[in-house]
């Protein structure tokens, strides 16, 4: 993954973010159906990219949890 490849990403926030100092994470999905995330206090710190079927199984297994 480049950089190159992220421009232009449409980045969204998740919905346990807020402005009171929350768990601040953002999320994009790419192209070659992986998923993007990164810090939204600090978005050019990095960010983490997942296959799709990583991705699916992390949020099939925190979702069952919870």
């Amino acid at each position: 993954m480049t950089t190159h490849q992220l421009v232009g990403a449409h980045w969204f926030r998740s919905s346990y973010s807020n402005n009171q100092g929350g768990e601040c994470v953002e999320g994009a999905r790419l192209d070659g159906r992986v998923m993007a995330v990164r810090d939204s206090k600090d978005p050019g710190q990095g960010v983490c990219v997942f296959p799709d079927a990583a991705w699916t199984a992390f949020v099939t297994s925190i979702t069952s949890n919870a």
